[in-house]
């Protein structure tokens, strides 16, 4: 086994049995305090969807169907697939009170609340409008979202990673490595140690042998 497998199995949180999914990780404090130990919470019955069935990404322009903002629309930030939810930017806010502390009298933060997955609808791109999609295959064999109201293609979102690079746009420069490179084979395997191939490069010649060694 990797060490790096068995690192992740080692650091892999262990989620009570009558754990209540959020909005946090399990691991952090904002869940432990929701969670707290010996404490039962209701159960929320969540209809389960398949990995290969979800059809909302991380991107995607989605209308609101129901609620105080219904008709908008807005960008998935994030997707929760253990609540079905979906966090849209701007859009279905609440305000907090926090930081108050001596002195200070404290403020209000806006913060986006999670949607549940059937009260929004993915924005066709050929005409603006919400409508369902599903999961097709093309005669290339690759796997689409197509719009059932219109039969459009509908493309997954392109989402930049951490570190600001969005990975469909990006242009090699002067010092990456070209992927035919990559492949190209430039490794000979040799029974010769290292000392040998370096003398052998060097053009070094030794004509002295090591002597015999006994283990006992």
């Amino acid at each position: 086994m990797r060490l790096t497998a068995f690192l992740c199995m080692a650091a892999k949180a262990v989620i009570p049995k009558d754990y209540r999914y959020g909005t946090s990780r399990p691991w952090t404090a904002a869940a432990k305090r929701r969670n707290p130990p010996g404490k039962k919470r209701n159960k929320v019955f969540v209809e389960p969807i398949a990995s290969l069935d979800w059809t909302v990404l991380r991107g995607d322009t989605v209308e609101i169907l129901a609620g105080k903002d219904k008709g908008k629309q807005g960008k998935v930030t994030q997707v929760f697939r253990h609540r079905n939810w979906v966090i849209l930017d701007g859009l279905n806010t609440h305000f907090r009170f926090i930081g108050k502390s001596g002195d200070y009298r404290g403020t209000y933060i806006a913060s986006e609340a999670p949607i549940l997955l059937r009260d929004i609808a993915i924005i066709d791109p050929t005409d603006r409008k919400p409508t369902e999609v599903e999961w097709r295959f093309t005669e290339e064999g690759e796997r689409v979202r197509v719009s059932v109201r219109t039969g459009r293609i509908v493309p997954k979102p392109v989402v930049e990673r951490r570190d600001g690079i969005i990975p469909q746009q990006w242009k090699d420069g002067p010092k990456d490595t070209n992927p035919e490179d990559t492949l190209d084979k430039t490794y000979i395997p040799s029974l010769k140690t290292l000392e040998e191939e370096v003398m052998e490069n060097l053009n070094i010649q030794e004509p002295r042998r090591q002597r015999r060694s006994y283990w006992y």
